[in-house]
């Protein structure tokens, strides 16, 4: 295990962004967390930067059949990002996730109004804009992520995890500015293998990280 929970991840990775803000590098930042695993990781980062915290709700989209197994992911109302090599591999077409993509996108949308609570979605433009999650896997989701990120015109899109798959790092850097990962194991499997307590969070648990950084230093 690297992590207690994911609130050490958090304190470990905003100490490395902590050194990025000294040198200059995250002017105007602000953190979107990818829900839920990734909220209470941001919260401390945005804790530590002093800056403004929300949510990028970003949906999996899995395989019919299982839906554990991803085959792309998508953000806001953009057109879902499919992996084409996993669908080939499956024996699947877009076509085939239709339904898939629909129950997602229904899903998406409520979390979007129940973590936002009629606030508007934070401004983007001209800003640094820090992507966290707790890991990072095969790397759909955070994919989706940042290219909704980047339609937003941001200064800089960076991409924060506390652990990841070596291969998805690289691969992740070709979408954001800077990737940030302090721990690349080799033989990565899953996120949650890396933490001691890896726990399923609530909508209760996101809402009560927003409501704390609500009036907070930055926010």
């Amino acid at each position: 295990m690297l992590f207690r929970d994911r609130r050490e991840a958090g304190r470990e990775l905003a100490e490395r962004l902590r050194g990025m803000r000294g040198d200059g590098a995250l002017p105007e930042a602000v953190v979107l967390a990818l829900p839920r695993g990734g909220v209470p990781v941001a919260q401390e980062v945005a804790e530590v930067l002093e800056a403004p915290l929300d949510v990028l709700v970003v949906r999996k989209i899995g395989a019919p059949f299982h839906r554990e197994v991803g085959v792309g992911a998508m953000a806001g109302d953009e057109v879902p990002l499919f992996d084409p090599s996993t669908l080939r591999a499956l024996g699947l077409s877009e076509a085939d996730l239709d339904s898939v993509v629909e129950r997602e996108r229904v899903e998406l949308r409520r979390r979007e109004q129940l973590y936002r609570q009629g606030r508007p979605a934070p401004e983007l433009r001209g800003r640094t804009v820090i992507v966290v999650d707790d890991g990072l896997a095969t790397g759909s989701t955070a994919r989706a992520a940042l290219r909704f990120v980047r339609r937003q015109a941001p200064a800089r899109a960076v991409l924060a995890v506390p652990v990841g798959s070596p291969e998805s790092v690289e691969r992740m850097r070709a979408e954001a500015d800077e990737v940030v990962c302090p721990h690349r194991p080799a033989g990565f499997m899953a996120v949650g293998e890396w933490y001691a307590d890896f726990d399923q969070l609530t909508d209760e648990d996101v809402l009560t990280a927003l409501h704390r950084r609500q009036g907070a230093p930055g926010s």
